[in-house]
């Protein structure tokens, strides 16, 4: 799968890790298991391998492990939610949505029609409304 351009010049930046308090939340125009007004990006998953630590590479895995639709390409979650590029609508090749799954309710939130929307959307959860959130 293509990944959005805006994407690749971030993980040149840093490939992956934590992200800075004042960017670990998107809101959100709806309640989710998380939160009623928004959804956590405490950390992004970079590309390649390392010891205790997920990366894009496992989204093959942790897709089948978790029962998410394909194609996607993960980039933050912790099993129960996630945040992935959903390129269902748009094709492998395509500019994909970013998008919220709850396995365990078997829902999903798109969240911004692309890459470039989503970093651009993001805010910080201390700033959100309701300050509730699973830990």
């Amino acid at each position: 799968m293509t990944l959005p351009s805006a994407l690749l010049d971030l993980l040149r930046v840093q490939n992956g890790g934590s992200v800075a308090a004042g960017h670990d939340a998107f809101p959100t125009g709806r309640p989710t298991s998380w939160s009623e007004d928004h959804v956590p990006f405490d950390d992004l998953m970079g590309i390649g391998r390392r010891a205790g630590t997920t990366s894009l590479l496992d989204t093959p895995y942790l897709v089948e492990e978790w029962g998410m639709p394909t194609p996607l390409v993960l980039l933050s979650g912790d099993g129960h939610c996630w945040i992935g590029l959903d390129y269902r609508a748009c094709g492998r090749d395509g500019e994909p949505s970013v998008t919220w799954f709850e396995t365990d309710l078997d829902s999903e939130l798109v969240l911004a029609r692309d890459f470039r929307t989503f970093v651009e959307g993001l805010t910080s959860a201390a700033a959100c409304g309701d300050g509730s959130g699973r830990g």
